[in-house]
């Protein structure tokens, strides 16, 4: 398959039509592409703020104005699936299940059928100001395409998350990240969870300025695809990445069943061999040594 990992920066709308004409353009130069896989990214969804005018510099009203917008906006993601027959997860975003605010990424089929993963660890900040609450369960979605499951930014820095998901073959991280150490932390976990998981990881990032919305002011980051640093993927593992800061779609063609060949017959064995690591409630002896 082809996957397309977005650097997606987000952009001020007048209009719920210039919304859409937005999403129409990027999802159809990637499926022009030959793309058969979509990933926006994390927080992309906080553009919706814009609809609800100047009073989106509110930390409060943005996020009611994008929860209040994410039924509609995964709609339009629906038709676009099933117009250019791909899978996308869709731009996450702040949504009220019931009276708790979750992140929300949606994986829309090309039938039109919609699942979606909740993040489950939160950061400082979105814990404290901003109230998100994370929670689970985690899933593996059993596609056409193969065994997908998702890893919101900052759950990717856990291997036990994706751990509990490593009958996925491909696991996809939209990210957001406000400065370049934040990427590269998402980055580093994304590629740590491909060497521990034997498994393709794509990654997609926020891009830009966006001042006048709280929680997305300053974005860094790009489009990345990654595998195990083994045999049949390049050496460092790097399929493919784009370039730090530019908008646009990353590519690169994957096979799936080098997934299964590396877990079978690779150098290592680290997907199997997971469970040789001593039991979490093991304590190393302490030496004293001067």
């Amino acid at each position: 398959m082809k996957i397309a990992a977005a650097a997606y920066p987000l952009d001020w709308f007048e209009s719920w039509e210039a919304y859409v004409a937005k999403q129409e353009a990027w999802v159809a130069e990637a499926a022009g592409e030959g793309a058969e896989l979509l990933l926006f990214p994390e927080y992309g969804a906080m553009e919706l703020a814009s609809l609800a005018g100047d009073a989106a510099t509110d930390l409060d009203v943005a996020t009611r104005e994008v929860a209040r917008r994410m039924g509609d906006a995964v709609a339009v993601v629906q038709r676009l699936a099933a117009r250019h027959g791909v899978y996308i997860v869709a731009a996450s975003g702040p949504v009220f299940d019931g009276e708790v605010l979750v992140n929300r990424a949606h994986l829309v089929a090309p039938s039109g059928a919609v699942e979606f993963q909740d993040k489950v660890i939160m950061t400082l900040w979105e814990r404290d100001p901003w109230g998100v609450v994370g929670q689970g369960p985690l899933k593996v979605f059993d596609t056409a395409l193969g065994k997908l499951a998702i890893n919101i930014c900052y759950d990717s820095e856990f291997p036990l998350l994706a751990r509990a998901q490593r009958e996925a073959e491909l696991l996809l991280v939209p990210s957001c990240t406000e400065a370049e150490e934040g990427y590269w932390r998402v980055r580093i976990g994304s590629q740590a969870r491909a060497l521990e998981g034997q498994c393709v990881v794509a990654m997609a990032s926020t891009v830009g300025a966006y001042p006048k919305v709280p929680a997305v002011e300053a974005n860094t980051g790009m489009g990345g695809i990654f595998g195990p640093p083994d045999a049949g993927f390049p050496p460092n593992g790097v399929l493919a990445e784009g370039r730090l800061g530019q908008p646009g779609w990353t590519y690169a063609e994957v096979d799936l069943a080098q997934v299964a060949e590396v877990r079978a017959n690779g150098h290592v064995r680290n997907l199997r061999d997971w469970d040789e690591q001593p039991a979490d409630h093991i304590s190393p002896e302490v030496i004293a040594l001067r």
